[in-house]
């Protein structure tokens, strides 16, 4: 049995991938090799087919391509502004409290921000 390695960058598991694929191993048993020494959820057999596919068009780089997405509207500014606010010490009662409010103010500064569509309120 092989000892499993957790942990792995994304890369690894690409180059991995690259240099198989270059040898001519078929892609079901890339993934097979893979699975044994990364655990069997590292990267699904559609993705090895998908990323062999794209090393057999030319592909060379390793890394995830910059995608396009709707930017973050959460800043310092915005994050400093809802600190203003917001009165701590009340929630301070209590570790347990204090837990739902670390909760509550990640979803109020994301409320906040979708809200204010960007602006600093």
């Amino acid at each position: 049995m092989f000892k499993t390695i957790e942990g792995t960058a994304d890369c690894e598991i690409r180059s991995l991938i690259r240099f198989l694929n270059a040898r001519n191993v078929l892609p079901s048993e890339i993934h097979h090799q893979i699975c044994q020494v990364y655990g069997d959820n590292v990267m699904s057999d559609g993705m090895v087919r998908k990323w062999v596919r794209m090393f057999n068009e030319g592909r060379e780089n390793l890394h995830d391509e910059a995608r396009s997405g709707r930017p973050s509207l959460v800043n310092d500014d915005l994050v400093r502004k809802v600190n203003e606010k917001t009165d701590v010490s009340q929630f301070l009662i209590c570790p347990c409290t204090f837990l739902i409010f670390q909760g509550l103010y990640s979803m109020t500064l994301s409320v906040v921000a979708n809200i204010a569509g960007g602006r600093i309120l």
